[in-house]
């Protein structure tokens, strides 16, 4: 599956885009943290989009699937 970070999740995870083989959710959050200690702070926070789907709890991923991390933007 291809993860996508954005903002200050791409600062923290030092890349915008990498691949990943975990087949669920809260999976895939243990190992980004575990390959990327930045994200410790960050990803609790963020928005995890599967496939263009907000999820907050535990999901299969699909091998082909698109996970998007999104930080809290601010702006107005």
């Amino acid at each position: 599956m291809r993860v996508r970070f954005f903002a200050a999740a791409e600062e923290a995870a030092g890349t915008a885009e990498e691949q990943r083989e975990e087949t669920r959710l809260d999976a895939l959050r243990d190992a980004l943290v575990a390959d990327h200690p930045a994200l410790t702070g960050i990803l609790p926070r963020c928005a995890v989009l599967v496939d263009g789907t907000r999820h907050d709890d535990d999901v299969e991923l699909l091998s082909g699937a698109t996970v998007d991390i999104l930080p809290p933007f601010a702006g107005g």
